[in-house]
């Protein structure tokens, strides 16, 4: 009746839309798991290595983002051709949010970058509080996590 107390309590929280770098440093779609029964952070590249985080491991958190201009090929064509969008685009920045997780290997320090989706980073932080016990710090100019 413990052990299944026990199971009972665990819980796995997975995040879909987030994206990792690779080798070669794209980046590529992954799965973001925190899973309570293995008390470990799990992230499943859709090409690649998973790498698995145990909670213990873990040395700190970071949360930031990064704004750039859409200034594109792509947008300078559309200019051209559709001037109200394609200024609309030049004019709008895109937005970016991540999440450095830094963490230590038999002694050895390593951190994982993780590009989260607009609609998902305030639920992964809050999964980082929860599962793990580490508030993640909020770097730069980000209002408290709003968006």
């Amino acid at each position: 009746m413990l052990v299944a107390a026990n199971f009972a309590g665990a819980e796995e929280t997975s995040f879909h839309h987030v994206k990792v770098p690779n080798l070669k440093g794209r980046q590529v779609n992954a799965e973001l798991i925190f899973s309570d029964l293995d008390k470990s952070i799990e992230v499943r590249p859709d090409k690649g290595d998973p790498v698995n985080i145990p909670y213990a491991q873990i040395d700190k958190c970071t949360y930031e983002f990064t704004q750039r201009r859409r200034v594109t090929t792509g947008t300078l064509v559309l200019l051209v051709v559709a001037p109200p969008i394609g200024l609309i685009l030049m004019v709008t920045k895109s937005r970016s949010h991540w999440l450095q997780i830094d963490y230590h290997q038999q002694d050895e320090p390593k951190f994982l970058l993780i590009r989260m989706d607009k609609q998902d980073y305030v639920h992964v932080l809050e999964a980082v509080k929860t599962h793990t016990g580490n508030d993640a710090e909020i770097l730069g100019n980000a209002n408290k996590r709003s968006d």
